[in-house]
């Protein structure tokens, strides 16, 4: 999907802590968008796999709890939260130590992504069916893969310490090398920063600073074209 109008489409990504929700959360509070945390969806996954007892790797039983999936959104003013058969992942469960252990290797798994791909691309559709004036998605593949033709693509990064003393902060454990090592070098969907995505450095700025640079961005760039 493209910029329609006063329809706005944004796409965030970024390695582990770089302040991706923080920011999408704060811009969609701002602009009246829609919110979705494309992270949740792999954590709710990792957590439910791990719950029925299925290892990080691509077989039968994986493919079969795959295709059984029924996925939905539910929308709590301004965020996307994904139910699967009809019910919320706990968040204590998306955050649990099991799924940070976990999260990038299903992530890496091209079935596990296959599995959420039409469902992450039909969330711009939720967002206009709810009379937002637009849409941010936050995540990995984003501005590269979910939604490649976003007007409004950035990319967030910060130095591992910053990022290790947010997780801690948040009191989460949470190994953000391995991290960055298994998303960046997974053969589907790496992570990596689009062409033509704007680079920002959380490590050096305020959360306010960040999001007011994407905001402005937007809101310049829908004044243009009004």
């Amino acid at each position: 999907m493209t910029h329609q109008g006063k329809f706005s489409i944004i796409a965030i990504d970024g390695g582990a802590a770089s302040g991706k929700s923080s920011t999408a959360r704060a811009v969609a509070e701002r602009l009246n968008l829609l919110h979705v945390d494309t992270g949740s969806h792999y954590r709710a996954i990792t957590h439910f796999l791990l719950s029925e007892g299925i290892a990080a790797e691509a077989g039968p039983a994986l493919d079969s709890a795959l295709r059984a999936l029924k996925l939905s959104t539910e929308v709590d003013g301004r965020v996307a939260v994904m139910l699967m058969a009809g019910r919320r992942c706990a968040p204590e469960d998306l955050r649990s130590k099991s799924v940070n252990a976990q999260v990038s290797q299903f992530a890496g798994i091209p079935a596990v992504r296959e599995a959420l791909f039409s469902y992450q691309r039909s969330q711009p559709i939720v967002a206009q069916s709810h009379g937002c004036e637009g849409i941010v998605m936050e995540g990995r593949d984003i501005g590269s893969v979910i939604l490649p033709d976003a007007p409004f693509r950035f990319f967030l990064f910060a130095d591992s310490n910053t990022r290790s003393a947010r997780r801690a902060a948040e009191g989460q454990s949470d190994s953000i090398s391995q991290r960055d090592a298994l998303d960046s070098g997974r053969k589907t969907a790496p992570l990596l920063c689009p062409d033509g995505a704007v680079r920002i450095d959380t490590g050096s700025l305020s959360l306010e600073a960040v999001v007011d640079l994407i905001c402005q961005r937007v809101e310049e760039e829908c004044n243009e074209t009004a």
